[in-house]
């Protein structure tokens, strides 16, 4: 017989944790029960690769909630629990020991694992959890030395963390710049060259071909015939979505869980938020999908609330953010550099904003080391005005 619960939510991230904060403002009592595949209770991932290595935040600070929190609210922590199966048809969840969970309303928040390369087992890491900081915290001390593969975000974040911390850091990826796939090209060169200046070893438009364990220490072999040597060798290549359950249980699917502006999945009893929700955006005019701390909390609450039944479109477009040294930004929409592009600098490179325009409307803005302007930048997007030459934006924020 299957234990029964009013709401259910798969996913012991931000979203999973504030989903009950958006239950629980509008329901005081329905039975909520949250499965996280990890054994800690849920924690902002953030300060993984930024403010526990600069000191501005500590370990005790990580959880979203504190455990009274959820024992206050009537919510069933079932934590280190792995959820193979939604049986959507009996309106049901399976564990991975075969125990079935009912429920009225469902959220999955399921997030995500690191992309993993297909050589190197046992000899590379991946960084996601807050396992795997203390793992890295406690072997990469002063002196030792890093390859570093990846140069997105996390790649980004984590070299300056290390370098930071006194590790000799080699980045290894297969662009031409660091964040290339977001930034000018010109902003990309500056940052990639910044990063040369502190230190940072870069490789690029070159990849991995292997990765083994030698005389203690290790040796990245690349496509372009370099043998990198190193103490740690360490993957930021993005995400592997986990949707397999919704895969399973006949959910729509896309670039993620195809959700509607209520966040639910294609069975309407089922809802979905987070890293893995394919949503509509009324202010870009297409659905988005979003890995970043701002989504997961808006939408995991927003989720929660329509789950016990406020019934609101979510409009809300969310902001990300990054630190590189003492380089930082928040942004919104979409940072494409293949659309038109307009720099506003107060000091070119250093603090500025940048415009990604597409026929004339605004999809997408960069505060580049400028702050408090994030709400006046989401009103900009969702405006919709039209810009006939890009210049004309100067001065807006």
């Amino acid at each position: 017989m299957a234990h029964q619960f009013k709401y259910i939510i798969v996913g012991g991230g931000l979203a999973g944790a504030s989903a009950v904060e958006g239950i629980r403002s509008r329901d005081d009592s329905g039975p909520i029960a949250l499965f996280a595949r990890e054994a800690h209770l849920p924690y902002d991932r953030p300060p993984l690769s930024k403010g526990l290595w600069s000191g501005k935040t500590t370990l005790e600070n990580l959880q979203v909630f504190p455990e009274s929190f959820y024992t206050s609210r009537n919510v069933h922590l079932f934590l280190g629990t792995e959820v193979t199966e939604v049986d959507a048809r009996k309106n049901q969840i399976v564990d991975a020991e075969g125990h079935r969970y009912a429920f009225d309303r469902l959220l999955l928040a399921t997030g995500g694992t690191p992309r993993r390369l297909s050589f190197g087992e046992g000899v590379l890491r991946y960084f996601r959890t807050v396992d795997d900081y203390l793992l890295l915290r406690q072997e990469a001390g002063p002196g030792t030395s890093c390859v570093l593969i990846g140069g997105g975000f996390i790649g980004g974040e984590l070299a300056a963390a290390l370098t930071s911390a006194g590790v000799h850091v080699s980045m290894l990826f297969p662009d031409a710049f660091l964040l290339q796939k977001i930034l000018p090209k010109d902003l990309a060169l500056f940052v990639t060259e910044y990063y040369r200046s502190k230190g940072v070893v870069i490789h690029d438009g070159d990849v991995p071909k292997d990765a083994v364990r030698s005389g203690g220490a290790i040796r990245v072999t690349t496509r372009n015939g370099q043998t990198l040597t190193c103490d740690l060798a360490l993957a930021a290549i993005g995400l592997n979505l986990h949707m397999e359950v919704a895969k399973k249980a006949g959910l729509t699917v896309d670039n993620g869980i195809v959700v509607n502006a209520l966040l639910q999945t294609s069975r309407p009893n089922i809802y979905a938020a987070g890293d893995i929700a394919y949503f509509p955006s009324p202010s870009l005019g297409h659905s988005i999908r979003i890995e970043h701390w701002n989504n997961a909390q808006s939408q995991g609450r927003h989720a929660g609330e329509n789950m016990a039944g406020a019934g609101k479109p979510f409009e809300y477009l969310p902001y990300f953010y990054s630190d590189l040294f003492d380089l930082g930004f928040e942004a919104l929409g979409d940072l494409d550099p293949r659309l038109t592009t307009f720099a506003d600098w107060r000091e070119e490179n250093r603090e500025g904003v940048v415009y990604y325009l597409d026929s004339g409307l605004v999809k997408g803005i960069l505060l580049w080391n400028v702050w408090g302007k994030v709400d006046e930048a989401r009103n900009l997007i969702d405006a919709g005005r039209h810009f006939r030459a890009p210049d004309q934006l100067r001065g807006t924020l």
